[in-house]
């Protein structure tokens, strides 16, 4: 490794040392502040007050200059926040310039679907290999991303930073490899499987996604609407 290469893992070592803690909460929101502030770049905007990006967010300005102030006073009253210094203290907070570093284990439907999508490099991630046991897939490329055989997991983690694990296989195997990956240094699973992996210690950073009970919450508020507009033609 050369000097230069040192000096820049010393930062982002340091990087990782320096970002402060905050409670769940804040921290679920930030994504959103990220979104936005990136469309107001897009628009030229170079200036909002919480009151503006309380409108566009549907969040109480409050609110915002309370998640804001965790991490440093950005605004000036009767000024605003800057656009794109706010943007940029964000995307840091949130990872963005990290380079991380990430597989995808399970290359179906999903998996070539996730691989092909702008969304990691928009958000400094860079998927380095998908993973599969198909042999009818393995050696492919998808998204310019190889697929590699299974039982070449364990050389590749050794000869590869891999920081998170992004899983698409079958809910039956997600215990046993996501308890390979751990072993293998990857600490973070963004988990599509479907199966919650509490069997993970708490050194691991697991999001599970559940794309389901999303679509069942909007089921439920469909219902309910259409119950309420039946209530009123009763009435009439």
């Amino acid at each position: 490794m050369t000097e230069f290469e040192n000096n820049v893992n010393t930062e982002k070592k340091q990087e990782r040392i320096d970002r402060p803690f905050v409670s769940p909460a804040v921290i679920r929101r930030l994504p959103r502040y990220f979104r936005y502030l990136r469309e107001l770049l897009r628009e030229g905007k170079t200036r909002i007050s919480s009151g503006e990006l309380s409108a566009r967010m549907q969040v109480t300005a409050s609110q915002i200059r309370q998640d804001l102030n965790c991490f440093g006073g950005f605004g000036q009253q009767g000024y605003g926040y800057n656009v794109s210094y706010l943007y940029s203290k964000i995307s840091d907070l949130l990872g963005v310039s990290m380079g991380l570093q990430a597989i995808i284990v399970g290359a179906g439907d999903l998996g070539r679907a996730l691989v092909r999508s702008t969304m990691f490099e928009k958000r400094g991630l860079d998927i380095v290999a998908l993973f599969d046991i198909d042999p009818e897939l393995i050696g492919k490329e998808f998204g310019g991303v190889k697929v590699y055989d299974m039982r070449e997991l364990e050389e590749f983690c050794q000869t590869h930073p891999v920081d998170m694990a992004v899983l698409t296989l079958p809910k039956e195997k997600a215990e046993e490899e996501s308890a390979r990956l751990l072993s293998l240094g990857v600490e973070g699973f963004w988990n599509f499987t479907g199966k919650e992996l509490s069997h993970l210690p708490k050194s691991a950073v697991v999001e599970n996604v559940h794309l389901g009970d999303s679509l069942m919450s909007l089921n439920y508020e469909l219902c309910r609407r259409k119950g309420e507009k039946d209530k009123k033609r009763i009435k009439e």
